[in-house]
């Protein structure tokens, strides 16, 4: 577990130094975003995933791994849109995104490290093919979640399914790195 967690640190670090960039090129417009909208801009990354592991011929020079950095970030904006709310304009600075960044991350990796004692880290067992179908599963939940105007009945709730989706690219990542 312990070189999970430095692994997991590793990807994730990547993730927020790419974060960081983007805030200083872009500032924080991506707070406008509706919820249903990053879920579709993370949609179109897992697809374009799943598009990448199932065709030999490749158009765009771009692989698998920035394609789950950005289901990072993006799942990451998602849970920090949860906490403050939409903006109508952008009023985050690089500091507090940042901040509100490493927060959610501590979250969500606190989530990994108890589901990896109960389950073993059975992940590292599974295909990368795998964790990008489990992906879009989630995504998929999510919008029904989002069409239900946020309600479920015994279901764990959008937030949960935003954490799952970073733990799974983290999973992805590593396998990456460790199987190029």
């Amino acid at each position: 577990m312990q070189n999970t967690s430095e692994q997991y640190d590793n990807v994730i670090n990547n993730c927020r130094d790419l974060f960081q960039k983007k805030m200083k090129d872009y500032g924080s417009a991506w707070r406008i975003l509706r919820l249903p909208s990053l879920t579709d801009q993370i949609y179109i990354k897992a697809q374009r995933i799943r598009s990448l592991q199932e065709n030999d011929i490749r158009k765009v020079d771009e692989g698998e791994r920035s394609e789950f950095i950005g289901i990072i970030n993006y799942s990451i904006m998602a849970l920090i849109q949860l906490e403050l709310g939409i903006a109508d304009e952008p009023d985050l600075s690089e500091s507090k995104a940042l901040t509100l960044f490493d927060k959610h991350v501590a979250e969500t990796k606190s989530l990994m490290e108890n589901k990896n004692h109960d389950y073993g880290e059975a992940w590292r067992e599974m295909r990368v093919s795998s964790l990008t179908d489990l992906i879009l599963q989630k995504l998929l939940r999510v919008k029904q979640i989002e069409d239900n105007k946020g309600k479920t009945l015994v279901s764990e709730g959008i937030d949960a399914n935003y954490q799952d989706m970073v733990n799974y690219a983290v999973f992805a990542m590593i396998h990456l790195q460790e199987n190029p």
